[in-house]
């Protein structure tokens, strides 16, 4: 996950490739809840691992469910024991739910129903979303129900229920504001529906239909057969019992499938057709955002399906507008928003109303955020109507404010295809961790664009100047790859000695093959690692830097790290550091840092640091090595070390690692279309 203020994604060209989805939100949250309900235990197979789920499994361990393993770990199913309809006497805890409207309400609805004395608290976000109608609901039933702040919204205190006056008339909701409300009603009532049927009774249109529609599934599997009359009226028979099935699988998040159905769409060249595969979820999906294939295929998109795959081409260019009643795809109809400034004329977007009581205002959201890009938009209470940029032309490069809010972050990620070939950014680019964690990790993985456009940061310098420091921080900032160059020929010595060659000419093609092939990768935390194994200190020793020079010595080694220092630069962008990063590797970076300091100034640095890993050293001795060392590199043969004609030189001797680092990013935003950040 990308855990940087923003994420500046380049003008993007092209997508082809195959992508794993991961568990449904919607799903995971309701069989999570469900599960804890029953008796018994259940296994949950491909549970989305979120924000949202992780707060839904917080209460649930605080209700007293047992769940194993403590985390969840891709691939790897988690099993949940129910508390059999019935709390642990005296149970009383303060939950905190973040903004996951698919916890906070239908745990709100069962724990009312349950007993207890529970507060439901959250972020400031959540106590701007709407529960007075599901209050409303369970207070007719005897449920005690408290604000702790403003009417209407959490936070909410929960006290002991009296169910003595609880009669046989329906219970009474309201369907036109969030199907959430019915939703969390259907599964909580039936802890109450011991010897007698409970009919729940629709106000007004029930928004959001697909939504009931899993709910309704999700409860027969789980053993409530909930009788549906017209989406009007819904009898939850007496006698039901909430009964594990045993196992269950989370099928993938359709409305995470929206956002790689529109990039098949959308970008094919007028060469070669490319397509997206999308695994997980397919046309008999039981959730109703599957839906959304029909308003792509409507816009001009091209579509197969499997039993668990949707392969997605272009097919008309530009896409064609639309104007569609969204209501039964209410997330997913967002993506149709981006979509729309690809399209032939204006897209309208109605009966969208639910979109004001999101993870925000979604409709002024994606209004107000369009318009950034150069659309005309005009927006109501219940549609918006997009209109593309007029013209290439028209297109502006923007910083895209999130608001706290997955789904505007992965929408807007789709800008990149501009044709303008402006760069987006995306601001707060881990909010998506709310459904879909490696969302930009899974895109980058299958997004092509010419490597001129991919952002390369070179950062040179002589020995002992800090440079690894500063690239690994400013890469961590920014979300970039990092390449320690000085490293490679240590690594490509230690891989071939492990090889039992002999470093020697030899040997050289056989080496400069491997060379090619090293799965060789550095993180933030200045680690080195060939393949699953960290090698830092492997490398650091004095027979690695002896091999190092041995393999340094064969040409053919030297064009092959060549090459892959240069396959380093991978979408979103790269920090180099080493000393001809941007004299010889990437001379067409557009920020290059020449980072120095005297010599005096190294030596002792490098003293302190010896000396913190109990080494001992000489700081007279460090600083005459360190001065033969510069001689050597500014004098040598091939690629001296010698500051780019272009770059920025900068005397770190005065400065800390912060200071140094805050230079380096303030002048890589001056480079931005954006502006500072």
């Amino acid at each position: 996950m990308f855990n940087t203020e923003f994420l500046d994604i380049p003008a993007l060209d092209s997508a082809n490739g195959t992508v794993s989805l991961p568990g449904s939100k919607s799903i995971s949250n309701r069989v999570l809840l469900l599960a804890a309900l029953s008796q018994g235990t259940t296994t949950i197979h491909d549970l989305l691992d979120s924000d949202d789920t992780q707060v839904m499994l917080a209460g649930l361990k605080q209700l007293g469910c047992r769940i194993t393993p403590d985390t969840v770990t891709p691939g790897q199913a988690i099993e949940v024991t129910g508390i059999g309809g019935q709390l642990p006497a005296g149970t009383t805890a303060t939950l905190f739910l973040g903004n996951a409207g698919t916890a906070m309400r239908p745990l709100t609805a069962a724990l009312s129903v349950l007993g207890g004395n529970f507060e439901m608290t959250g972020v400031p976000r959540m106590y701007e979303r709407p529960i007075g109608d599901l209050v409303d609901a369970l207070r007719q039933l005897g449920c005690q129900i408290d604000y702790l702040k403003d009417e209407g919204f959490p936070p909410l205190k929960i006290g002991q229920p009296d169910f003595s006056q609880l009669s046989s008339e329906s219970i009474k909701v309201r369907g036109d504001v969030s199907s959430q409300f019915l939703t969390s009603l259907l599964m909580a009532l039936p802890l109450l529906a011991k010897d007698r049927d409970i009919t729940i009774e629709v106000v007004g249109e029930l928004i959001s239909k697909p939504y009931i529609h899993i709910t309704l599934e999700l409860l027969a599997r789980f053993g409530i057969a909930v009788k549906n009359e017209q989406w009007q009226r819904f009898v939850i028979p007496a006698s039901s019992r909430y009964q594990s099935p045993g196992s269950i699988h989370v099928e993938a998040d359709a409305s995470s499938a929206s956002y790689f159905i529109a990039l098949g769409a959308i970008t094919a060249d007028a060469t070669e057709q490319n397509s997206i595969k999308i695994l997980g979820v397919g046309k008999d999906s039981i959730q109703g955002d599957i839906r959304f294939i029909e308003a792509a295929q409507a816009m001009g998109a091209q579509l197969e399906s499997g039993p668990n795959w949707l392969q997605v081409s272009r097919g008309t260019w530009p896409l064609k507008a639309i104007d569609l009643d969204c209501n039964h795809i209410p997330d997913a109809a967002m993506t149709l928003g981006v979509m729309a400034l690809y399209a032939n004329g204006t897209t309208t977007l109605r009966n969208i109303a639910s979109w004001r009581v999101k993870e925000t205002d979604r409709i002024a959201a994606m209004a107000i955020e369009l318009r950034k890009l150069g659309a005309t938009v005009e927006e109501g209470a219940d549609y918006i109507r997009i209109t593309p940029p007029a013209s290439k032309q028209a297109w502006k490069a923007a910083s895209i404010h999130t608001y706290d809010d997955h789904r505007v972050a992965m929408c807007f990620s789709l800008a990149a295809f501009n044709p303008a070939k402006l760069p987006v950014r995306i601001e707060d680019p881990k909010c998506v961790a709310k459904t879909f964690p490696d969302y930009f990790e899974a895109l980058f993985s299958i997004c092509e664009t010419e490597r001129e456009r991919i952002p390369v940061i070179c950062i040179d310098g002589p020995t002992a100047s800090g440079k690894g420091t500063i690239a690994a921080e400013v890469a961590k900032a920014l979300g970039y790859q990092l390449l320690d160059s000085g490293a490679l020929y240590r690594i490509t010595g230690l891989a071939a000695s492990r090889a039992g060659l002999s470093l020697d000419e030899s040997n050289e093609e056989t080496i400069a093959e491997m060379a090619l092939e090293m799965p060789v990768r550095f993180d933030a935390q200045q680690r080195v690692w060939l393949g699953d194994e960290d090698i830092s200190l492997a490398i650091r020793s004095e027979e690695a830097g002896m091999n190092a020079s041995r393999v340094s010595a064969l040409p053919a080694v030297r064009s092959a790290l060549v090459d892959l220092q240069l396959a380093f630069q991978h979408l979103p962008g790269l920090v180099a550091d080493g000393r001809d990063m941007g004299t010889v590797i990437f001379p067409h970076a557009p920020l290059k840092v020449y980072l120095w300091a005297s010599a005096q100034c190294r030596a002792e640095r490098r003293h302190k640091q010896l000396i913190s890993k109990g080494i001992s050293a000489n700081i007279s001795t460090l600083l005459a090595d360190l001065e033969a060392r510069d001689a050597r590199d500014m004098n040598r043969a091939t690629a001296p070390l010698k500051p780019a004609e272009d770059s920025l030189q900068l005397d770190s001797s005065q400065m800390t690692i912060e200071e140094v680092v805050a230079q380096v990013l303030s002048w890589w935003q001056e480079r931005q279309l954006f502006g500072r950040a």
